[in-house]
């Protein structure tokens, strides 16, 4: 923080009156409460509706009712493209090249599609490696994989715990679990942030490990993209998936993420299951067999491009497009610092932040453990105008969103908990 931290309302303000990035706010549509805007720390779980979403949805309703078919080449944002709206100001987001990123279907349904696509297990490298306590979809799609495979999932699944007493994973103990499991790892797959304890894993280091390991490596960015920014070329990440309806501001259910690294975008004879959307553009009309995958991410698409699904991103992301993650991630670093600092001066909840102190290892969110009734304060929070979650057992998770959230909205949420 640029200057020595206050906890008083008109710090906070001030903090508001510098931040470049304050007129975002008043895009985006918050819930009320009392007859004031509710202090919503939930991008975590879903974003805010941007204002400019609506306008964007009746430009689609418009081309429909007006085009019908026709809307395919001639609505707006022609429907047989509409995909690639998204490659550019998504790859500046993820930190890849466009032709390694593309959106389809939803986040679970894209981590099976991959997985198919690179878990390749033989008898002696079948195993996948995964934080303990991952998000239980991500835990379900590999459980059925390796029983697909033929495998147990006792067997094949080995799940990476924090030491006794400690709340989150250590670095060092995942690159040695890597190591030391080289002879049958076939596939690393963490949660870029785990949603529990929202600790953001070292990504650039695990995909290093897995590689020496001889090990495919690919994450689930649902609560990384849009919230902390990545480098995944660079990093030589395999493969990635997140959600658009969290930091993105997507809307319930949105069309979900896909980074594939370009050696296998490029790739057209890769395993993948394919379908009418992933096929050459050049051949999809002449209705022939034979599969022609695009050769870019994209050539992972099956079905048509899901417009209404897609629309509120596109919109989102026209937001983005007037800043960019960097910016986002330096503001957040800024709040949610000025979030952890109320937050130890407050002696009347007995709480524990069980995400990690240090800005590098951790995105928006603080998770607070609480011993004991913890679904009791989340409650009491809910009533006084505090939108956050709870997940079991015994975390409220709190989320400044920076593109919305002010340094005022912090200030609030540390005067009603004091009051609690």
């Amino acid at each position: 923080m640029h200057q020595e931290l206050q906890p008083t309302l008109d710090f906070a303000r001030q903090m508001d009156l510098e931040d470049p990035l304050k007129e975002f706010r008043s895009q985006f549509c918050f819930p009320r409460h009392n007859g004031k805007d509710a202090i919503y720390f939930c991008g975590n779980s879903l974003g805010l509706q941007a204002k400019n979403i609506s306008g964007a949805i009746e430009q689609e309703l418009k081309d429909w009712r007006e085009l019908v078919v026709g809307g395919y080449l001639h609505a707006k944002n022609p429907w047989l493209y509409y995909q690639h709206n998204f490659s550019n100001p998504l790859s500046k987001i993820a930190g890849c090249k466009e032709n390694e990123v593309t959106v389809m279907n939803t986040l679970t349904v894209n981590l099976h599609l991959m997985l198919l696509s690179f878990y390749h297990p033989t008898k002696q490298k079948y195993k996948i490696m995964m934080e303990a306590g991952a998000f239980p979809s991500d835990q379900y799609a590999v459980e059925t994989q390796v029983k697909f495979h033929g495998f147990s999932p006792d067997d094949a699944i080995i799940e990476i715990a924090p030491k006794e007493d400690e709340k989150i994973l250590q670095e060092d103990d995942i690159i040695e679990a890597i190591e030391r499991n080289k002879g049958s790892l076939a596939l690393v797959l963490f949660g870029g942030i785990n949603y529990y304890s929202g600790q953001f894993f070292d990504l650039k280091r695990i995909t290093a490990a897995a590689h020496k390991a001889g090990a495919i490596a690919g994450f689930d960015l649902a609560h990384v993209t849009g919230n902390v920014p990545t480098q995944l070329h660079d990093w030589d990440v395999d493969f990635a998936v997140w959600c658009s309806y969290k930091y993105l501001n997507g809307g319930p259910g949105a069309v979900g993420g896909v980074y594939v690294h370009e050696r296998y975008a490029k790739d057209i004879g890769h395993t993948r299951l394919a379908g009418w959307w992933g096929n050459d553009e050049a051949t999809r009309f002449k209705m022939e067999k034979g599969f022609i995958a695009k050769p870019d991410a994209s050539g992972w698409n099956i079905s048509t491009a899901q417009v209404f699904n897609m629309v509120a991103l596109k919109a989102s992301l026209e937001i983005f497009e007037q800043t960019n993650i960097a910016s986002l991630n330096a503001k957040s670093k800024l709040q949610t610092g000025y979030l952890e600092f109320l937050l130890h001066q407050l002696s009347n909840i007995n709480f524990e932040i069980i995400t990690p102190k240090e800005p590098e290892r951790r995105g928006a969110q603080l998770s607070l453990y609480f011993k004991e009734q913890g679904k009791e304060i989340h409650k009491r929070m809910m009533d006084s105008g505090i939108i956050v979650d709870y997940r079991e057992p015994g975390v409220i998770r709190v989320a400044p969103a920076p593109m919305y959230n002010s340094f005022e909205d912090v200030f609030r949420f540390y005067e009603i908990l004091r009051s609690i």
